[in-house]
């Protein structure tokens, strides 16, 4: 969920504050002129400096192969520079991460550094399992309103990596041959409603110039919020609100528009599948839009280079859509390399080698200097990642993920809406049942 609007229940580790600040002033001074044998300064590493003693870091991150060997050759240049510390890392795919790290945590063993991703960090804030880094210096690093958005009760818990945005990528050429007035930016979500009523008009028959996604819960999600309603889940998912007004004119529109055939027929829709050559709505030339973030639209440009350009999220008196960091650095709790852990992670965000060697393997990255030095060097498809999250960042709204519990309903979310999508099943009844669920799961977790 958005991170300001929840309440985690992180622990206060107060012997390791106590020991930070007896000897935070120790070092304020120090010249890092020798780095394999001098303390890291206050500046770099927060209020206490980092032993220089040997020590091996364990790290743990998920991700593509390309992520993983960018991610192994930062390591060897942070040994370099500082060849007392060296490492053990750990890198999987992202579904054994999750199902190991629960794990991990019951045991308090987990690495001292890992991978933090914005859908589970409050989750593991609230066991109690991730340091305060709250006293690290990102000045110059990461804009202060970012740090401020991620805090979870004041304080901060993971050092963002990247930017990340939600957008929509549309077929640019196809839309101006049907002579279609383009998406635009900051449109309302009654106008990216009537651009699909109006497209329609102008494209060939079988050709839609937008998705039914009434059976997405989160473009539900941002109609509801983006018109003034609350997140579907706060509180960590102890409270959850399912707008009835909001909810039956946003479903009402939809089925409006399948009778309208402004959208593509519920068996064409549910039968899309995202990045296939032939059956990714926009790359099979079925649909001139759909939804892609900063990270994900490289791969649609790969499948229709020169073809795609980007606007954000439809918006509502609240705003619009989402724009900011959803991975992240974080340190465990129960690390007894915590100085050390903590120099690392502001490091990784800050070194101009480490950038280079990352690269966009994580995404745009946080740290604008680091990302103009690699501008130069970016293809088409990763300026178009930029893009979204530029458009995206003035209306933008913070990022509300699944809280934890209610997968089923996201599930349930997806099934009843297919059956309103297939006339099987009425809005209102779709209502009813959902909320029903929603407000269980959460009774269930106060």
């Amino acid at each position: 969920m958005g991170f300001k609007g929840y309440r985690g229940l992180g622990l206060m580790l107060l012997a390791f504050v106590l020991v930070l600040t007896a000897c935070g002033d120790n070092n304020n001074n120090a010249k890092n002129s020798e780095p394999s044998k001098a303390a890291v300064s206050s500046k770099e590493a927060g209020s206490s400096a980092p032993s220089s003693d040997p020590v091996k870091l364990s790290i743990m991150w998920w991700g593509s192969d390309a992520r993983h060997e960018a991610t192994l050759k930062a390591l060897d240049i942070y040994t370099k520079q500082k060849p007392n510390v060296t490492f053990k890392p750990e890198y999987v795919a992202w579904d054994a991460f999750w199902a190991k790290l629960p794990t991990l945590a019951a045991s308090k063993s987990m690495t001292d550094v890992l991978q933090m991703d914005a859908a589970y960090i409050q989750e593991y804030v609230a066991k109690g399992t991730l340091a305060d880094l709250s006293d690290l210096d990102l000045a110059g690093i990461v804009d202060p309103a970012v740090i401020e958005n991620l805090k979870i009760d004041g304080k901060l818990y993971g050092v963002p990596l990247s930017q990340n945005a939600q957008g929509i990528a549309f077929n640019k050429p196809e839309l101006e041959a049907a002579g279609i007035e383009l998406p635009r930016k900051d449109w309302t979500w009654e106008e990216y409603f009537e651009f699909g009523r109006k497209a329609k008009e102008k494209l060939p028959e079988g050709k839609y110039a937008i998705n039914d996604t009434s059976n997405i819960w989160d473009w539900y999600q941002w109609y509801q919020t983006a018109n003034g309603g609350k997140p579907l889940m706060t509180d960590g998912g102890k409270t959850f609100t399912l707008d009835k007004d909001l909810f039956m004119k946003y479903q009402t529109t939809f089925a409006e528009l399948r009778k309208e055939k402004a959208v593509p027929p519920a068996d064409k829709q549910v039968a899309f599948l995202e990045n296939d050559p032939t059956a990714d709505p926009m790359a099979s030339g079925v649909v001139m839009t759909r939804g892609a973030t900063t990270g994900s639209v490289s791969a649609l440009e790969q499948l229709m280079p020169g073809k795609v350009d980007v606007v954000n999220i439809p918006t509502g008196s609240a705003g619009g859509g989402w724009a900011q960091s959803t991975i992240f650095l974080a340190v465990s709790a129960d690390s007894k390399n915590l100085e050390q852990s903590k120099a690392f992670v502001k490091w990784f965000v800050s070194d101009k080698e480490a950038g280079q060697a990352l690269g966009l393997t994580r995404g745009i990255p946080i740290n604008p200097e680091i990302y103009a030095a690699l501008e130069p060097t970016l293809e088409p498809k990763d300026k178009l990642g930029k893009k979204i999250y530029d458009v995206a960042l003035d209306k933008a709204l913070p990022f509300y993920p699944i809280a934890a519990g209610f997968t089923e309903w996201v599930d349930t979310f997806k099934a009843t809406m297919e059956s309103v999508m297939f006339g099987q099943m009425e809005i209102e009844d779709a209502y009813e049942k959902l909320n029903k669920l929603g407000n269980e799961i959460a009774a269930k977790a106060k």
